[in-house]
């Protein structure tokens, strides 16, 4: 494990994180966007709460998401369909960064530190970072948000208020990420709630493989469209 400097950006080989802590690659530097997109592009993340200092993580196995070949349950095609959430991209970025930093049951606190939250807003705010939103009747209910480079998306964090709103907010960013030819959805860690919606695990060399083609692909449209196409949230 590495101690970073502030003023310089640069990143230990990832073979050197530890395996206990899982993943743990360093200490230290800073959360500027350029700190924060040479760290995604080797498919690093800083992930740490308010008593600590940044720490930079890059575990194996990964969870991943391959979008052209994800398939959601019956049960989640159907409310799809139903249609009572309306989705969009990009219209609530901040709302979404806060939702995902509330309180949430059998926890305390967040790792969404005021820190996290200015960085990520300021990715958002250069277009590296996009918000999915589930809304029902006019209210924001559920979302997600992530980074994006090349062709591959760094799913960070997902709330959701009202029953399946998340997923369905999950479900929409994948069909969209499909149509435009993504091939890996970084999921960080696995749980159970990722992998009911199709993640896997990869071990680091899998991961960094994928994650390099993916970072040089051309990039995703920009900017996102307000809501993704009603075709692709009609497919079976």
């Amino acid at each position: 494990m590495s101690l970073l400097d502030p003023d310089t950006i640069a990143f230990p080989d990832t073979s050197a994180a530890l395996r206990d802590p899982n993943g743990l690659l360093a200490i230290g530097g800073d959360l500027t966007p350029e700190w924060l997109i040479a760290a995604y592009r080797r498919g690093i993340f800083p992930w740490f709460s308010d008593d600590q200092p940044i720490l930079w993580w890059s575990p194996s196995p990964r969870c991943i998401v391959r979008p052209d070949t994800v398939r959601f349950s019956r049960s989640l095609r159907k409310v799809i369909r139903q249609g009572r959430y309306q989705l969009t991209f990009d219209q609530a970025f901040e709302q979404v960064l806060e939702g995902c930093a509330g309180p949430r049951a059998q926890e305390s606190g967040t790792w969404i530190t005021d820190e996290m939250h200015d960085a990520y807003l300021a990715m958002h705010h250069l277009g590296h970072a996009h918000s999915v939103e589930a809304w029902l009747d006019g209210k924001l209910v559920g979302g997600l948000y992530g980074l994006a480079m090349g062709r591959v998306f760094f799913g960070e964090s997902m709330f959701h208020r009202a029953t399946d709103a998340s997923k369905v907010a999950f479900a929409g960013l994948v069909r969209q990420l499909a149509s435009w030819g993504c091939e890996l959805i970084d999921c960080q860690v696995s749980n159970p709630h990722l992998s009911s919606l199709g993640a896997i695990e990869v071990s680091r060399e899998v991961f960094e493989r994928l994650l390099n083609a993916g970072i040089a692909a051309p990039a995703f449209p920009s900017p996102w469209p307000a809501a993704p196409a009603p075709e692709l949230l009609a497919q079976p």
